[in-house]
Order: C-alpha cells, then structure tokens, then sequence
C-alpha cells in the first residue's frame, strides 16, 4: 500500500509540476508575443526598408487580434496573420513613406480568393504611380499568386521552379451515392431552379442549371484574369489563351520565352537586383519588412476627428444570435447597426460583407436594421470574396453597391434541408422508434421518417412565400421591377462583372472605393474610421484556439489538401432548416 500511495503521489505531483511548467511556458509565449508587438509599434523605420510581401495564407478580411491565428488558420507557415486590412495599409504606407524604397513580393502557391487578389492587386498598381519598384520572385507560380505578381516591374522564377499557366477549374463533391449506402435521404425543398446549394446533397452529378451557372462566373473569372494578366504583361489576351490551352509553358525556359517572367534567377541572384534598386551593396543593408511591421505605420485622420464613418464586417455564414470569428450573428451585426445608427458622430456606413448567406430569419433580422440605418444615414456596401444570398439579402437596400470584378453573388433563392434516416435507423442500426403523436403534422421533419407529400406542399408553400418576400426587398431596394428580379434570381449566382451589367451592383472596387462613396454622400471631408464588430481580446483568443481551432490544426494536419473536401461536407449536413445560402466550388485551380 505505501509503495502505491508513493507511487499515486509522485504521478499526481508529476502531473500538477508538468502542469504548472506548461502554464508558465503559455504566459511566457504571451509574454513574448505581446512585448514582440510592443517592440514592432516602436520600431524605427529605416531609411533603405524594403516591403517583403508574402501571401501565401489564407488571408482573412481583418487582421486578427489572436497572436496564434497563423497557426490555426493556415498551418505552419511563414507566421503571417495580416488580414486584408492590414495588407492594403501596409502597402499604402509603402507608398507614402519616403524610407521605403519599394515591394519584394514573395509568392508561391497562394489559398486567397480571386477578389481578395483583385483587391491587393489593384492597390499594388496604385503603388506603381508612386514611382517605386516592385520585384517578384518565386519557386512555384500558379494562377492565384501569378495574378498578382503580374503587375512588378519584374519576375523572377527560380531555375528549378515552375509556372503552371493551365486555366481555371472547380470541383464539387456528389454524394447521393454515399448517403444511399448508408442509409440516409436529405430531402431538399427549393424555390430556384438554380439554387444548388444543397444538390451535391441529392443528386450524382451535376445538373445542367447548376453547369450552366457554374461555367459562366468561372468563365468571367477567367476571362478577367486573362484580361488583367495580358495588360500587365504586355501579352495578346489571344496568345495568352493558347498559352494556357495548350499547356506552352511547361520549364522556366518556356516561362522566359513567351514573356511571362523576366529572367530565370536564384534567390541571391534577386538579392543583388534588389541591393541595385535600393542602391547599397550589401543585403544587410535593407530593411525588409514585413506587412504587419509596416502597416504600424499606417495612420488614418487623428482620433479628434469629428466625423466618423463605420465599417462593419459582416463575414461568415449567417445565423441567429451572437456571431464569432467564423459565423456573422444576427444580433451581433444588428447592435453594430443600431450603434453606428444612433452615433451622431457617424455620418455615414459601409458594409464590408463577405458571406454566402446562411438562415433565412437571421438575414432578414439583419436586413431590417439595414433598412432603419439607411433611413438615418447612407449604408454603402462593400462586397468581397462572396456577397450571395442572404449575403445579398442583407446588401439590397444600400444605397450603393460596390464589388471586385471577381466577387460572386446573387443566388437569390431559398431552400429547405431535412433528412430522412429511416433506412438507417431501422435497417441498418436495427433501431425501431414508436411515435405517439396529437396532430398529423406534430412529427413533421422527424429523422425518423420521410416527410409526406402534404408535409412537402406545406414546406413548399413556405419557401416559396419567403422567395416572393425576397424578390420583392431587391427589386425594391435596387429600383427595379419585380419581373425582373425574378428573371435575374431563380438561385443563379453572378461574378461581379456580370452582376454590373445586370443592375445587381453599382461600382467595381474594394472597400476604399465604398468608403469614398460613403463620405461624398454623406458630404464629409475629414473623417475617422471605426468599425464593428469589435474585435475579442487577445487572451480570448488564445483560450479559443487552445481548444476548437487546436482540433481544426490537427485535422488539417491529418487530412492535408483533402481537408476542404472534409470542410465542405461538414457544412453542408448543418444546412438544415430554411437556407438563403449559396455554396462555393470548393476548389478554384
């Protein structure tokens, strides 16, 4: 007995010590962090700095407070978090600031979406008018990162390194055949004979509607990307297209010689045209820096500025109550509306919305106080990545709609997800449920059965009441006719430039150009910015990604690029109940 109460003794006090050291190592990893960031606000910018811009991460729409997002968020990578936000200032900052000479833009594969490059891209050619160099060089190029290192005066690919210029595709997981194996029928209700957000649920393959819409934003992507790329390069758009058609360019040599990069350079070799451009002689001479260290730097119009203008993120799937980082909450954006509404100080909003829609009811919460706001102050939008469904439910009543050319939205339609694990229950688990129910429609939506076909009218009835009601919000807040709408909606999804011509949007840009909008509308000059929602505290974070992002880290680790296949099929079993939501292709290669 006491050689195991020594024993017990020595476990737990080796396990309260282990815990006691791994407490301390997490408060000395803050520690760090926070003096580490502490030191980069004070740092000195030198007189040959250099922006070193990396981008391959998944960039966020804002810049994290959580010190380990780099990890959660894009595995180990580089340690960049930079948001958006932080990148366009960073790169404003470049171009204002005498010190630094100019961009070394690092590339490689690239995890952003097109109209996040867009947005970055076209800051980067805003940047060129200043008369400072930009200088690519990477080992691997592909579409995502050559869109951007398009505009440098300069690229350089590695000797060993690739350009894969071959067009744009995009995959979408069918999996009615593995649900028939398992046992499980979702039962999809829909208005919109485009609306595919749940027919990967349902169906083999594709549905034409689907491919239809499907090839005609990705077409438009693709055609804007040709269109951009040919301009910065100098290139025919047509010769371009056979380059990509016909697979042209398959060595460095090939990339050198149809004009697609500069020269064929090592690492050290783009040094030495850096240390030439910057004009010193050693390396070490240049401070490069990188975009959160310079966008510190960045300062907007001093905080006793009179009028303010807000921004609020409204980014994620859309559900009731309060939001997070990955989910825009109805109450959450409905109480920054409400505050930027009854601040008299704010002149005017812009809502920077990023979303593929989600619950039906958690849109329309959102879009009455959009309506309450508009009718105090004007409400700009400002799309990026995906503003579809009820991310454009929500957007419909502003006064003006901005996008990136490669922004997808629409997919004005509605649909309702239950599933029937009948087969499952009863044949597979060999499980019987007895039901004892008051009502013929007391037991509607149970998994246990499939609904029946009074069940699938009544259903039907009230996706297609909540349809009208949509048509009706967009054709009112766009200044058109109901037909019309109708004609336009169905479910379809648009690329910004289609979503233009249509009368969907109203300007081509990023989040500047609605902010501009916002103040000469709301007649100001001089102007501040806030925005909403506020951000979590740091340690707040931490104590989240010690936990749920942990698990989402590990995953990726053990699932590698099957790991959006995984997302993908996780999101789409947690859309039940009535949707405006629209689905992405998983993939855009």
């Amino acid at each position: 007995m006491k050689q195991f109460l020594k024993f017990t003794f020595a476990s737990v006090l080796g396990f309260v010590i282990g815990g006691l050291i791994l407490i301390f190592l997490l408060f000395s990893i803050i520690g760090g962090l926070i003096a580490s960031s502490s030191k980069e606000e004070a740092g000195e910018l030198k007189t040959n700095s250099v922006l070193e811009l990396k981008l391959d991460y998944l960039i966020q729409e804002r810049t994290s407070k959580n010190p380990f997002e780099a990890l959660s968020k894009g595995g180990l990578n580089n340690g960049s978090s930079s948001g958006l936000d932080e990148i366009i200032k960073a790169i404003k900052v470049a171009g204002d600031k005498e010190q630094v000479k100019g961009i070394y833009l690092h590339v490689g594969i690239v995890p952003a979406d097109y109209a996040t490059l867009e947005a970055i891209r076209n800051e980067l050619i805003a940047f060129k008018k200043k008369k400072k160099f930009i200088i690519a060089y990477g080992e691997i190029l592909e579409e995502h990162s050559y869109y951007v290192a398009s505009v440098a005066d300069a690229i350089y690919l590695n000797p060993a390194g690739e350009l894969l210029i071959d067009g744009f595709s995009s995959s979408t997981p069918y999996l009615k055949g593995m649900f028939d194996k398992v046992g499980l029928e979702p039962q999809l209700i829909r208005h919109g004979k485009y609306k595919a957000a749940g027919e990967p649920l349902i169906a083999k393959s594709m549905s034409a509607e689907n491919r239809q819409q499907i090839e005609a934003y990705l077409g438009s992507m693709y055609n804007n990307w040709l269109t951009d790329v040919a301009g910065s390069r100098k290139i025919d758009v047509n010769t371009l297209r056979e380059i990509a058609n016909q697979l042209k360019v398959q060595s460095p040599e090939d990339a050198k010689n149809y004009k697609l990069i500069n020269d064929i350079f090592f690492e050290d070799q783009v040094h030495e045209v850096l240390m030439k451009k910057v004009g010193v002689t050693k390396m070490e001479d240049i401070q490069m820096i990188s975009t959160a260290q310079l966008a510190k730097h960045y300062s907007g119009a001093p905080f006793s500025t009179k009028d303010k203008i807000a921004v609020i993120y409204c980014v994620g799937d859309i559900v009731s109550g309060e939001g997070d980082e990955e989910t825009m909450g109805s109450e959450t954006i409905a109480s920054s509306l409400r505050k930027a509404k009854n601040d008299s100080a704010i002149k005017a909003v812009v809502l920077r919305i990023n979303s593929p829609g989600g619950s039906a009811l958690a849109s329309d919460v959102i879009w009455r106080e959009v309506m309450l706001t508009k009718a105090v102050k004007p409400v700009i939008v400002s799309m990026g990545t995906v503003a579809a469904s009820g991310g454009y439910y929500i957007a419909a009543p502003a006064d003006v709609i901005v996008a990136e050319k490669n922004s997808v939205t629409g997919s004005i339609g509605v649909f309702a997800l239950l599933m029937n694990a009948n087969e499952l229950i009863e044949n597979k688990l060999g499980i019987n449920i007895e039901t004892v129910k008051f009502g013929e429609f007391a037991d509607m939506g149970s998994p246990e059965r499939g609904l029946t076909q009074a069940e699938k009218v009544v259903i039907q009835k009230y996706i297609d009441r909540i349809y009208d009601d949509f048509i009706t919000k967009v054709a009112d807040g766009r200044k058109l006719s109901k037909e019309t709408v109708d004609s336009l909606a169905q479910g379809r999804v648009w690329s910004g430039t289609d979503a233009k011509r249509l009368g969907l949007i109203d300007e081509f840009g990023g989040l500047e150009k609605a902010i501009e909008i916002a103040a000469k509308k709301a007649k100001t000059t001089e102007y501040r910015m806030v925005t909403y929602p506020e951000q979590k505290d740091p340690i707040e974070q931490i104590v989240k990604s010690l936990s749920g992002e942990a698990s989402v880290w590990m995953m990726k680790q053990q699932l590698g690029a099957q790991y959006d296949w995984y997302a993908q099929i996780n999101k789409l079993l947690k859309y039940q109940g009535v949707q405006l939501r629209y689905t992405l292709p998983i993939n855009i290669e």
